[in-house]
């Protein structure tokens, strides 16, 4: 359990303490430390700290925490290639840094040599510590590219879908990672915020490379109070908080699409559509229109069609769209709709549904994926870029997408589609 926040210190305790001070950086906060105090203090300035965070230097000679470099038995006493299928049934030895360092390097040898570079995969996934020098999968990447290179993942469990889906899209991926509308341009011009896969707080406690203030509560609780109507639309009532007040549209999971795909429907047969809008700054707008009216499969994808499919009440649907039509909208939608077969829709179909509304690009209007997914989504952009490691450039062309890698492992060899392309697992030796 997470403990009390520690009473506040006046600015000249503050001052006369920072002296001794240390800031601890993590993916949940940035905290203090000095050497009188057991424990972490959340750094002062943040207003809505990750309180689980003060318990870092506690866990730090856990149980469960592995201390020293540890082989699987036959592996240290037989070497690779034998006593296949003991994994997970015998115990691991603890080695020497020294004897762990050399058997890494004489298996990256022994694979480079008889099978290539190509028979490597760097897979490390990269969420290991905050900072960039400390980035596990940057000083991978590094190394390999400095050692004749090696089949690398591209995209993220987090976003995959979008990321491949966006540029065909929109041109680019504004408003997936960066490029949002921030929280300013939204609180006070918005007059309903339509939230698919609510925004979650306990996920916006979280930011790859850290995080010294946590605003999206504020944020939120600033959109609120200036008025703003909030519709969490989730299978989950707590994927928004509840001090939030939010109206809860509970729907079946993995249905949004037919949602978006109604609302849409609603506002093209009232006639509540931008038309100017559509005509300036889209393409394709015949198309969804027949697919929406079902002059090709005969299903007209109405509320009626909808609700049948999502669990929520037609006239519901109907309310909604109408709403989003006569109010200043900004749809909000969590990165986790993606994770699913035919994740790259809701993604589509909320990107048609806001050029329908016609308001993107105004304050308050518009679209934005993973508000709360992390905790920087919705903050201004850093006029200054992260420093980080070069890690130079890979001689291996070949990858495969990151969620790939167990299809990879058991079907080298086979062909599989990716963006538009086909392509073919590699053989891996050494991941």
């Amino acid at each position: 359990m997470s403990k009390a926040p520690a009473t506040p210190m006046t600015d000249a305790e503050y001052a006369k303490s920072n002296r001794q001070q240390k800031i601890v950086g993590s993916h949940w906060g940035f905290y203090e430390h000095d050497n009188k105090s057991e424990g972490l203090r959340p750094f002062r300035e943040d207003p809505d700290p990750a309180m689980f965070g003060t318990e870092l230097t506690g866990d730090r000679l856990s149980p469960s925490r592995i201390l020293k470099p540890s082989v699987r038995r036959s592996y240290l006493e037989h070497g690779p290639g034998t006593a296949h299928g003991r994994r997970g049934a015998e115990p691991f030895v603890e080695v020497s840094w020294d004897e762990a360092l050399d058997l890494v390097a004489n298996e990256i040898g022994r694979v480079r040599q008889t099978y290539g570079n190509g028979a490597i995969f760097s897979g490390s996934y990269g969420w290991s510590s905050a900072g960039r020098f400390h980035h596990a999968q940057s000083q991978l990447k590094r190394f390999f590219n400095m050692a004749g290179g090696s089949v690398r993942s591209v995209q993220t469990y987090s976003y995959a879908a979008g990321e491949v889906i966006l540029p065909h899209v929109i041109g680019n991926l504004n408003g997936l990672v960066t490029g949002h509308t921030p929280w300013g341009q939204i609180s006070g011009h918005a007059e309903l915020i339509v939230m698919f896969g609510g925004t979650p707080l306990r996920n916006a406690q979280v930011n790859a490379g850290g995080i010294t203030r946590h605003t999206a509560r504020s944020a939120l609780l600033s959109c609120r109070d200036s008025g703003a109507r909030l519709v969490n639309i989730s299978p989950v009532r707590d994927d928004t908080d509840a001090e939030l007040g939010a109206e809860w549209l509970h729907l079946r999971p993995g249905t949004d699409t037919a949602l978006l795909l109604a609302l849409s429907h609603t506002l093209i047969s009232g006639n509540l559509h931008n038309n100017d809008f559509i005509e300036r700054y889209t393409e394709g707008y015949g198309t969804l229109r027949a697919y929406l009216m079902g002059e090709q499969d005969g299903v007209v994808k109405n509320a009626v069609w909808a609700s049948a499919i999502t669990g929520i009440n037609a006239s519901e649907i109907v309310d909604l769209a109408h709403a989003m039509a006569r109010q200043k909208t900004f749809i909000m939608m969590s990165w986790s709709l993606q994770r699913a077969d035919y994740g790259e829709q809701p993604y589509w179909a909320a990107i048609a549904l806001a050029s329908l509304l016609g308001g993107i690009g105004l304050p308050g209007e518009g679209f934005g994926f993973g508000y709360a997914s992390v905790g920087s989504i919705g903050q201004p952009s850093s006029p200054i870029s992260w420093p980080s490691l070069p890690q130079g450039k890979n001689p291996i062309a070949d990858y495969i997408p990151v969620a790939r890698i167990a299809d990879m492992l058991l079907a080298p060899g086979t062909e599989y589609d990716h963006n538009g392309t086909r392509r073919t697992y590699p053989d891996i030796k050494l991941v």
